[in-house]
Order: C-alpha cells, then sequence, then structure tokens
C-alpha cells in the first residue's frame, strides 16, 4: 500500500471538497478501492478523513463568524444518529450493491451541483421537518458508504432556496458530526487499518483548512458548485467500470 500517495490524494480532495462543505470521502472511498484497498477498510478511513477535515473546516467558519448552527441543528441531530444504522446496515449488504448504489449517489449530487439553479428563498417552509428528512437520508447513506451524507445535505439545501455559502459551512458542521458518529461505529467492528488513518489525518486537516479559505475568500458559489459536480461525474463514471468489471 503506498501511504504517500494517498496522503496527497486526501490532502488534494480535502481541498476541493472542503469548498463546498461536502467532505471528501465521496471522493478517497471510490479512489481507495480502486488502489487496492478493501471497501470495509476504505469506508472508515473516508470517514476518519471527514471527520478530520470538516472539524477544520468549521472551526475556520467558527472564526470567521459563517456559521448559523441552528440553521442546521436538526440536519445535525437526525444525521448523527442515522450514521451508525448506516455503518452498521453496511456490514451485510454486498460490496457490489454499495458500488451501484455509490453510482447513483455520485450522479445525483454532481447533477445538482452543476445543472440546479436555485429558487430564490422564501418565508415558508417547515425547517425542521426539511432538516429532519434531509438529514435522515444523509446520515443513512452516508454511514453506509462511509462518505458522510455532503453530497446530499449540500444539493438539497441549494435546491431549497439557501445561499450555497451558508449551506458549505452548515454542511461542513453537520458533515463533521455524522463522520465521526459512523467512523465510530465502524471502530466497533475492528475494521479500522491505523496506520492508513496516521498517514491521511494531517493532510486531510491541512486541505480542509486550505479549502474553507479558499471558499470564503477566493471562489464565488457557482466556481465551487461546477468544479465539485464535475469531479463526481468523473468518480461516478470510474466506479460504474468498477461495479461492472
Amino acid at each position: 500500500m503506498n501511504y504517500p500517495e494517498l496522503a496527497l490524494i486526501a490532502f488534494i480532495l480535502s481541498i476541493i471538497f472542503s469548498i463546498g462543505g461536502v467532505g471528501s470521502a465521496i471522493a478517497i472511498v471510490p479512489v481507495m478501492g480502486w488502489l487496492g484497498i478493501p471497501l470495509m477498510t476504505a469506508k472508515p478511513a473516508g470517514l476518519f478523513i471527514n471527520t478530520l477535515s470538516m472539524l477544520s473546516a468549521t472551526l475556520k467558519n467558527i472564526k470567521h463568524g459563517k456559521l448559523d448552527h441552528r440553521f442546521g441543528l436538526p440536519i445535525l441531530i437526525v444525521a448523527t444518529a442515522m450514521a451508525p444504522v448506516g455503518a452498521y446496515a453496511g456490514k451485510f449488504i454486498p460490496k457490489v450493491y454499495v458500488l451501484w448504489v455509490f453510482v447513483a449517489f455520485l450522479i445525483y449530487s454532481g447533477t445538482m451541483m452543476i445543472f440546479f439553479r436555485p429558487r430564490r428563498r422564501g418565508s415558508g417552509g417547515n425547517h425542521i421537518v426539511e432538516g429532519s428528512l434531509i438529514g435522515g437520508i444523509a446520515g443513512f447513506l452516508g454511514g453506509l458508504l462511509g462518505v458522510g451524507g455532503g453530497g446530499i445535505i449540500s444539493p438539497a439545501l441549494i435546491m431549497l432556496g439557501y445561499e450555497p455559502k451558508k449551506v458549505a459551512a452548515t454542511t461542513a458542521l453537520v458533515v463533521f458530526f455524522s463522520s465521526l458518529s459512523g467512523f465510530l461505529t465502524y471502530w466497533g467492528t475492528g475494521t479500522l487499518d491505523w496506520e492508513l488513518l496516521l498517514w491521511v489525518s494531517i493532510p486531510a486537516i491541512a486541505g480542509g483548512w486550505l479549502g474553507t479559505h479558499l471558499m470564503h475568500f477566493k471562489m464565488s458559489s457557482e466556481q465551487v458548485k461546477k468544479v465539485i459536480g464535475v469531479i463526481m461525474y468523473l468518480i461516478a463514471l470510474k466506479t460504474l467500470l468498477v461495479a461492472m468489471g
């Protein structure tokens, strides 16, 4: 296993995906699979990377006053509760089915990021119901796939009309807690590779910090969405080939 190569990949992807508050595990987990790492080892590693990179991003968001914790509280609570359920369910679902779910997840997220044009958010809507539904789906799939759920939360909130940079800050906070919850569940199953986790931890923290800095000060919301969307499509294509292979 080439740990320096994985560390570099973790750093680059953590930069890119923390720009959108999504969490880089959505890309890192399938990449690890391509490099020969077993899926049940790659998924907790992806959640660990998410936990560290989104912690770094969230601390930076708090420092710059970008985080409205009340906005994402219903999503956070339900997603954190459902992530262990998804992680535990992953033990019983065959790998090929997980890969197909991954492909669908990536295509959905990429399409929303690139093509969807959000409407302006009105005063209506039940924030608690919306947040709980989004959090439940995102938490379960995030735990199942080892991706934290940001690829569902961020596009869904943008679709509902919330401002993309506010969504990115909120999603980073939720993904931190849901990823940590899912990671602890995998830890309980004894599927962790501690040497792998040590190699990717510092690059993930550094990438999360740098990506959040770029999001706040260097890039527009539209640029953020399109970059992430294209990457998701490319990973979906490669994962589809693996699932069919």
